[in-house]
């Protein structure tokens, strides 16, 4: 994050109103671009959160009646999600957490630190999954198919309406995206026992219930490493996903009376908020209250930067600023 340098002025433009001091310099915030997710998705976790705990109770009791082992490990694999879905849940609540003195940001971090935390679950689950499906392949059981088949027909109608009320939500929010990837995920496995079932009832193939399994857990990692990616690259304020940092730049270095753009950072706040400093060199003192407004309402709504710092330069000559040169942060 830049610097700020002595003498400049900071200007605030909450609701579309900037104040730029005659120093030259300007600071513009603009928080009517948060791309949150669409509706509070507080209900949709309670409910999640309670069909799924009861349901991986039934299931695993199931499990112990039918000696189905591949319904108790889809039963530990829909406790991670259950797990998962507090921790996305309690980040939600905590990025609403007013920023302190210290905390100037509040807890939205904690958004980015649980869509982590969502990933490494899921990894997590799936290797517990591996784990079983290759010792399955050792010593293969019989199993009773006819419960195996109804317990998890009934998880697969839970956990799909669970992940179709996230569903909408994932485009911006990535906490909601984990929860939406955990949901569909169970569903899978789910759809996968009732299909090695089945198959095993109608074959006496065994093996059957162990290939399926692997190949869930291929499906499953497959949808999560880009979880993990997005959420690692959030945790290390890299530019997020859908927000190209050179057209940003080029945007606005065409911005009236610019004449060089420098110290250009975008980086996540939280999992759904994004901000952006930068400064901008304007040799001919011009509107910069205008000039403040308008590149914060734009930021807004065309790359959905919310909260945007802009220090207004009037030279890049001998006194200009320290942190122009590239390579510098």
């Amino acid at each position: 994050m830049p610097h700020d340098h002595s003498g400049h002025a900071h200007d605030h433009a909450h609701d579309h109103h900037d104040h730029a001091h005659e120093h030259g310099h300007g600071h513009g915030h603009a928080h009517h671009g948060h791309s949150h997710a669409p509706k509070d998705f507080g209900r949709a976790f309670a409910i999640g959160t309670a069909l799924n705990l009861g349901f991986v109770l039934v299931e695993a009791g199931a499990g112990l009646i039918t000696h189905s082992l591949a319904l108790l490990a889809d039963a530990g694999h829909n406790l991670s999600d259950v797990l998962g879905l507090l921790l996305a849940w309690g980040a939600a609540v905590l990025a609403k957490r007013a920023p302190s003195a210290r905390r100037t940001y509040g807890l939205r971090k904690g958004t980015i630190l649980a869509s982590l935390g969502n990933a490494a679950l899921l990894l997590l689950a799936v290797g517990a999954i591996a784990w079983e499906a290759v010792r399955r392949f050792a010593s293969p059981e019989p199993i009773e198919t006819g419960p195996v088949m109804i317990v998890a027909a009934i998880g697969i109608v839970i956990n799909t309406a669970t992940a179709l009320m996230f569903m909408k939500g994932g485009k911006d929010d990535l906490n909601v995206r984990g929860a939406f990837l955990h949901m569909a995920a169970d569903a899978a496995v789910s759809a996968g026992v009732v299909v090695a079932a089945l198959a095993m009832t109608l074959t006496g193939w065994l093996w059957l219930d162990p290939v399926v399994s692997l190949a869930i857990v291929v499906v499953i990692v497959l949808g999560t490493w880009g979880l993990l990616r997005d959420s690692l690259d959030m945790a290390l304020d890299a530019t997020p996903r859908g927000i190209d940092t050179g057209k940003v730049r080029a945007w606005l270095a065409s911005r009236p009376g610019v004449s060089e753009v420098h110290d250009l950072h975008i980086w996540a706040m939280s999992t759904t908020e994004t901000a952006l400093t930068a400064h901008v060199v304007r040799p001919l003192d011009g509107d910069h209250d205008q000039f403040l407004h308008d590149a914060c309402a734009e930021l807004a709504s065309q790359f959905k930067i919310g909260h945007v710092t802009i220090q207004v330069e009037s030279s890049a000559g001998a006194h200009g600023c320290a942190l122009a040169p590239e390579g510098v942060v």
